[in-house]
Formats: structure tokens, C-alpha cells, sequence
């Protein structure tokens, strides 16, 4: 898996990215910042390092949005369709890349749940939930 390239895109496919190399982290984070940027329970990320990452279209594309008072937490997203794209840690030193946004499997599974104290009131384990392989059908 050393040498694999793993593609993604925005939901649109101006914005196009690689990674490449092993995988740092692949994790679950709770935060509410994640919950609010993800509109969902959690967000789902993998970490790389710098080097790994690179644009290979509609770099200009991408707008990054900067939290005040943050140490290392920063939102990026494609101008065109609003999705979310993968962002530099303020410091530099790990790009972090929405699992979601990923063309193929990246090879790893998530280990973790961070910030789980911050948990979303409503979020139920999946796992519980009913699972239906596409939509339902309507009940008349």
C-alpha cells in the first residue's frame, strides 16, 4: 500500500486531488466544528503527511476558511458545489482529507472516535438502525 494513489473529488469534479503513500490516521471526529462543517454527527477524516497530498485540478477552486482562535483547525470546500475538500492543519504539518471526497477505497478502516464527548444528542450508533440498500419505497 506504500505506493498506491488514491484519488478524490469534489461532488461537481472541478476540484481534483491525490494522495499517495501510507495512510497516518483514518478517524471519526465529534467535534461540534465537525458536526457543524459536515452537517452530519461526525466528520470522517484521513491524515496525511504534506508531501502525499497534491491538487491535480481546480486547486483555485477551493476556498479555506480559517476558525479564530484555533490551534490547528481550518475548513476547506469547492467554490462551485460547497463540498468539502481536504485542508492544511494550521501549523503545516498534517493534511487532512474528508473520507467522503475519496474516489476509492483507501485501503484502511477508521481506529478511532475523537471528541466523543461532544457527541451529537441524536446520534445513534449505526450499527442499531434499520439498513435498507437504497431508498425505501413508499408505504401508500
Amino acid at each position: 500500500m506504500e505506493n498506491k494513489i488514491i484519488q478524490g473529488s469534489c461532488n461537481c469534479q472541478a476540484v481534483k486531488y491525490q494522495i499517495s503513500g501510507k495512510l497516518r490516521a483514518f478517524q471519526y471526529c465529534h467535534c461540534t466544528r465537525c458536526q457543524k462543517i459536515t452537517g452530519s454527527a461526525h466528520s470522517a477524516n484521513i491524515m496525511v503527511k504534506p508531501e502525499q497530498f497534491s491538487w491535480i485540478t481546480g486547486e483555485d477552486n477551493v476556498a479555506n476558511f480559517d476558525y479564530p482562535n484555533t490551534k490547528y483547525f481550518r475548513t476547506a470546500f469547492c467554490t462551485t458545489c460547497g463540498s468539502n475538500m481536504p485542508w492544511m492543519s494550521k501549523p503545516g504539518s498534517s493534511c487532512i482529507v474528508p473520507a467522503g471526497t475519496l474516489d476509492n477505497d483507501p485501503g484502511i478502516r477508521p481506529l478511532q472516535n475523537v471528541y466523543t464527548d461532544f457527541k451529537a444528542c441524536w446520534y445513534e450508533d449505526v450499527s442499531s438502525l434499520t439498513a435498507w440498500p437504497e431508498l425505501p419505497t413508499k408505504k401508500e
